[in-house]
């Protein structure tokens, strides 16, 4: 997938989910650079401190991801995108597919030896 930066458009709907700027204290790095790093990390799957230097500190991406996820930003961004596009008529109920596995594990259950031992080893 090919990363692309947010265009106006985009940024205008997120930055009306972000939490206000602190009253007090130091102001937040500038959110769509940063928003744009971690956009950058995710999609090209490159390490932290690959990220380009333009989208500022990656400690800061790192953290404001894991900020915002802890709060819920992410979901209510999600969320609003859904009803927006559902309220636009380019979402639709009528056909939804979901792709997920799940692998039950009993707690305490002993996993089979899948190596071979040599005899006089044991």
């Amino acid at each position: 997938m090919e990363f692309r930066e947010l265009s106006d458009e985009q940024w205008k709907f997120i930055r009306l989910h972000l939490p206000p700027q602190p009253i007090t204290g130091r102001k937040r790095a500038d959110d769509r650079k940063v928003i744009n790093g971690i956009l950058f990390v995710l999609i090209t799957g490159c390490r932290w401190g690959d990220m380009p230097a333009s989208y500022g500190s990656p400690a800061t991406a790192w953290r404001r991801l894991k900020r915002w996820s802890e709060e819920g930003v992410w979901e209510e961004i999600m969320e609003s995108l859904r009803d927006s596009a559902y309220q636009k008529g380019k979402f639709s109920m009528d056909t939804v597919c979901v792709d997920s596995s799940f692998i039950e594990t009993k707690k305490g259950e002993k996993i089979p030896n899948t190596t071979a031992i040599k005899k006089g080893m044991e």
